[in-house]
């Protein structure tokens, strides 16, 4: 009970963000931005979106990611991609302000910086495998 008690804090205000985030537009204004460079490393355009958001928040990212299966059919390359995605990759920005927000952590040095290359390296692995393992015929 006492580690719930002090980890509620950190995710209300993590939730707080998330919503805040989507609700404004911010994903999209980024998503839309972004999408050349995502397009340069192999990730569908329908899909930064879900690559900016899973990081920051799981139910957020799967509720995106079942909307883009949604729209663009199981079957179809989008969501194939957004399917790998969603499993293979973790919510690292809340976990780690989680976890120091418990531990009273200031600085979390490199902790963040490395969990979003990883994010980013699994997201460029799904489009990739996704395509190469599950070709549309």
């Amino acid at each position: 009970m006492q580690t719930a008690v002090g980890i509620l804090p950190t995710m209300i205000g993590m939730l707080t963000a998330v919503y805040m985030l989507r609700a404004s537009g911010a994903i999209n204004l980024a998503s839309a931005w972004l999408a050349p460079l995502f397009h340069l490393l192999g990730i569908p355009q329908e899909c930064v979106p879900l690559a900016l958001l899973k990081p920051i928040s799981g139910g957020g990212g799967l509720a995106l990611g079942s909307e883009l299966i949604r729209t663009a059919g199981p079957d179809s390359y989008v969501g194939r991609v957004a399917a790998v995605m969603l499993g293979s990759s973790e919510t690292s920005i809340y976990t780690i302000g989680l976890y120091a927000g418990h531990l009273g952590l200031k600085r979390t040095r490199y902790a963040i910086p490395a969990a979003l290359c990883a994010d980013l390296a699994a997201f460029m692995m799904s489009a990739a495998l996704a395509d190469k393992l599950f070709p549309i015929c």
